[in-house]
């Protein structure tokens, strides 16, 4: 697969900007320089002309052309060009100014960084448009500190998902998803998982191909707005489905009927203070854990985390297990607690599998 063509490190725009700068600034020397040979009627060379006219625009302050102050006209001429010099030295200064502090050059810079940054990812997400679905995939991932990259056509979009989530920290690629290569852009050959949260099932349905091509052990979740294309993202390589329709149809019936409980899961995810969430402890099978019971353990005193449910190698879960529940190999934890906490539980859980 070819590689996206590079972004350009100026655009045309500021290109052009900076081009009527430096026009500005040798319109006038030119004309200065001709105005005074002319004044002159041939007393001065025109080299010596110009050179007053350079002398003059950037006010260096060297001595007058010899004669001068026996011309009529001369020195008029020359305050002229000084007057017109200020004018088209502060354009080409302010256009300067703008493409090396304002963002430019800093903005290239920052791609070529992220760029980088991306090159030496492994085991993140990606997330295949950030438009009103994607979004908040991306608010999730950040919240629970999980590297990710996202893909976007639209790079004023990206831009603004970055700088209002994540505070300009957002890894992103701009393009098509569709795409492979803005695909490998993203590394997704090495990622971990992708979100396909395009708008329509077509788009999602060849993000899915695609990925699922230049990465078979990823997981992939992919949006689905029809019913009917539930199958064909899973014959396509999609590890799960998620339908915005039916998940906002059944939060409805939730906040009628079950109020108090959809308040409790939007603290857990919305409350930034506590930072409290439910997730999940896979236990390899290396790991020292496997036979043990859960009361030998004892992690949910010392890591502070409750364990909600344990799902064992079949996918079967048991919610609420006893201290007399023995882990088998593959098992996942399913438990509620702080970031930090859960942290904790993970970092055991390495000690224990190395």
């Amino acid at each position: 697969m070819t590689a996206p063509p590079p972004t350009p490190l100026i655009k045309n725009e500021t290109l052009r900007q900076l081009f009527v700068g430096v026009a500005a600034v040798a319109g006038v020397i030119a004309f200065g320089g001709v105005a005074l040979w002319l004044v002159g009627g041939g007393v001065w060379r025109w080299d010596e002309a110009l050179y007053e006219a350079l002398i003059a625009v950037s006010t260096v302050g060297f001595g007058e052309l010899p004669q001068q102050d026996t011309i009529p006209g001369a020195r008029l001429m020359v305050a002229v060009v000084i007057i017109l010099g200020l004018g088209a030295v502060a354009l080409f200064q302010s256009t300067l100014t703008a493409l090396l502090v304002e963002g430019t050059l800093g903005a290239a810079w920052r791609r070529r960084r992220m760029r980088k940054q991306i090159h030496g990812l492994s085991g993140h997400v990606v997330v295949a448009g950030v438009g009103s679905t994607g979004r908040h995939a991306v608010e999730e991932l950040w919240a629970t500190q999980t590297p990710f990259v996202a893909i976007d056509r639209s790079a004023e979009n990206l831009e603004r998902v970055s700088n209002e989530v994540t505070g300009g920290e957002m890894l992103y690629v701009p393009g098509d998803a569709t795409e492979d290569q803005v695909l490998q852009a993203a590394g997704v050959e090495r990622a971990a998982g992708l979100i396909a949260a395009l708008t329509h099932d077509k788009d999602n349905l060849y993000v899915t191909l695609s990925a699922r091509s230049l990465n078979p052990k990823a997981r992939i979740v992919s949006k689905v707005v029809e019913l009917e294309a539930v199958r064909k993202m899973q014959r396509a390589g999609a590890n799960a489905t998620v339908s915005p329709n039916i998940m906002g149809g059944r939060r409805m019936a939730s906040e009628l009927t079950r109020p108090e409980l959809v308040q409790l899961l939007d603290e857990m995810l919305r409350d930034k203070d506590r930072n409290i969430r439910l997730e999940e402890v896979p236990i390899p099978s290396r790991c020292s854990w496997v036979g043990k019971t859960l009361g030998q353990l004892g992690f949910q005193k010392e890591t502070h985390v409750f364990l909600v449910a344990v799902r064992d190698a079949q996918r079967n879960f048991r919610y609420g297990p006893t201290p007399e529940y023995v882990l088998v190999e593959n098992a996942v934890l399913v438990v509620l607690g702080h970031e930090a906490d859960v942290a904790t539980l993970r970092a055991r859980v390495a000690s224990a599998s190395a």
